[in-house]
This record gives structure tokens, sequence and C-alpha cells, in this order.
């Protein structure tokens, strides 16, 4: 079988463009022992990759030049030569931008298609909805009666972290861009309010918003939308920071000027990995998967065709177009 997959070809400089892509095809290659051969059927576009893509230090390997790029796949076991899959299992892989690929049994999570949708295990109860639940949990450390504020609010992450604040009994309120992703954040998910940061009142709208301060910050964001909620945090506010996408594509990082604020509030801020509890996915799994039974949870999905508009999905993901998750239909 002819493999199709996008490598990194040169580094962007700024916003990623289609050039800073390589499509190539390529065998799909045979599992050897211990391996199972997947047909990748949703590839997830996630903002991290942008800093996979650079040479600064990160908290992972950058992607060579000529080298695959990364990303999470669900899809759907064709051949295998590990005791613990058989071919029609699906299953959650790290194959990245590609069709097909080969990954050791080890490294593959098993999803059930009659739980929920495929592609929800690349969201709401994949690394997004995860990234959610452990921030809040061992982080933020919600309580009943707590202002929550989370940034990019309708995205992934964002939109399921505000949903588990009212399940906790919190107030949420939402930073988004534009009136159409804010009524979506209120009027469906459930927030209590949703500030618009095109508007051009950020500081204004969201004081209104949060008449008693912020107890909890989930950050996705940073720059000027961390520093605004500096201004308004409450003693002994958690932040937990998941993203600072607003510097990922900027050639000079906007800096926290309102550093002061984590002293006089005596504040925990804290970065957020969802890797780092991989031996406990399979907790996150149940809870998250537990309140979308229940209905619970809604959630919602960009979706581009083909693997061919992948490096599109990306660039589009990074300027804020996407809508939800935003996931590559492979199939």
């Amino acid at each position: 079988m002819n493999n199709r997959r996008w490598v990194l070809a040169s580094r962007p400089q700024g916003l990623p463009k289609p050039e800073n892509f390589r499509l190539e095809e390529v065998s799909a290659g045979t599992p050897k022992d211990g391996e199972v051969l997947v047909k990748n059927l949703w590839l997830s576009l996630d903002p991290y990759m942008r800093g996979r893509m650079s040479e600064a230090k990160s908290y992972a390997k950058s992607v060579e030049l000529g080298e695959l790029m990364v990303g999470q796949t669900v899809g759907e076991v064709l051949e295998s030569k590990h005791k613990g899959f058989a071919a029609g299992d699906k299953v959650l892989t790290g194959l990245g931008w590609q069709l097909y690929g080969c990954q050791p049994g080890a490294e593959l999570f098993k999803v059930d298609a009659a739980r929920a949708p495929l592609s929800y295990y690349l969201g709401l109860l994949g690394m997004p909805g995860m990234t959610a639940y452990f921030g809040m949990k061992d982080i933020g450390e919600p309580k009943a009666g707590d202002t929550v504020v989370v940034s990019a609010a309708s995205g992934a992450v964002g939109s399921v972290v505000g949903q588990l604040a009212k399940l906790a009994g919190c107030r949420a309120v939402g930073i988004a861009g534009g009136k159409a992703k804010c009524d979506y954040v209120v009027k469906e998910l459930g927030f209590d309010a949703c500030v618009d940061y095109k508007a051009g009142n950020l500081y204004r709208d969201l004081k209104q918003a949060c008449a008693q301060g912020v107890d909890v910050y989930f950050e996705n964001v940073g720059g000027e939308t961390l520093d605004t909620v500096f201004k308004l945090v409450n003693m002994n506010a958690r932040v937990i920071v998941c993203g600072l996408i607003s510097d990922y594509n900027a050639a000079e990082p906007y800096g926290v000027k309102m550093f002061r604020a984590i002293l006089v509030n005596r504040m925990k801020v804290q970065g957020m990995l969802v890797f780092d509890r991989k031996e406990r996915f399979g907790e996150a799994l149940q809870a998250l998967g537990g309140y979308y039974a229940q209905g619970k949870l809604k959630y919602r999905e960009s979706v581009v065709q083909g693997i061919e508009n992948a490096p599109q999905g990306l660039i589009d993901l990074l300027q804020g177009r996407n809508f939800g998750k935003q996931l590559v239909k492979l199939a």
C-alpha cells in the first residue's frame, strides 16, 4: 500500500505557510513483532504543533527537517503482531500526519466506537478533554461558588473547562473571539458569561463579568489576556498554564507585565502537560465518558477533508478560524 504523509520542509518564521510542509508518498510498511499496522481515519490538529516546528527549546523534541509531522490519530488496525490487538480494532495512536503507520502495541490505546464517535477520542474524550479534566482537578481545585475564567473558551480544551466548572458549582466565564463564539459558549455550553476580546474592551468587560474577582484561571492564550486576568485575581487564586497561543507565531514574545500579582495575591501558577499523567488516562476517560453519556458535556468540531488539507487546517487553527476541536477526516 502507498502511504501519503506530511513532513516538515522548512522552519516557519511567524505564522506557518503551506511551503513549510512537503507531501510525500512512501510505502505503508509492514508491522514487526510487537507492532500494529494502522489505517488512520482522523488526525488531530493542535496548537502545540507550531512549537514542534521550531528549534526553540521546549518540553518535547522539535520535528527535524524532513521528519514526519507529529500528531495523534484514531484509526483501524489492519494487521497486528501484538497479542493485545486484532484486525478491526479501533485505536488511538501517535502516528502523526499520515494515512498509514506501524506503531508498537504498547503505545496504542484501544477505543470503543460504540461509546462515542471515533473523532471524539481526539477531543472531548481525548487529549483536550483530559487536559481540561486534570488541569481543573489537580491544579485549579474548583470549589462551589468560585469564579472560573478560561481563555479560548470555544476551543477543544476551553469548552470542556467551563462545563466542568459548572458541574463543580462554579461561575464559568469564557474569553473568546467574536460574537458567534461567545454566543455558543453561553447559549450552548452553559457558561454564565463570555467576553469577546475582539471587541476591544477586555479589561472592562471581564471585570463586569467577574464582579467577585477570579479564583481559577485556565490559560490557553497568554500575552495581554493573561496580564488582564492577573489584574482581577483573588487571594490564593490558581492559574493553570496550558497554552500560550498568542506567542507561538510572535517574533518577540509579549512577556508578563503583571508578574507582581503572583506575589501580592499568593497565587499558584502551574504549567500543565497532559502527558505527565499518562498513567491516569483511564481515570479521565471514565469521568469524561460518564458525563458525556449523561448528556452533561457538549462538544463541537471543525473538520477539513483529506490529508492534503492538513497544513491549511493547522494554519487556520493558529489564526483562530476553527470553531471547536480542529480535525482532519482522512477516510
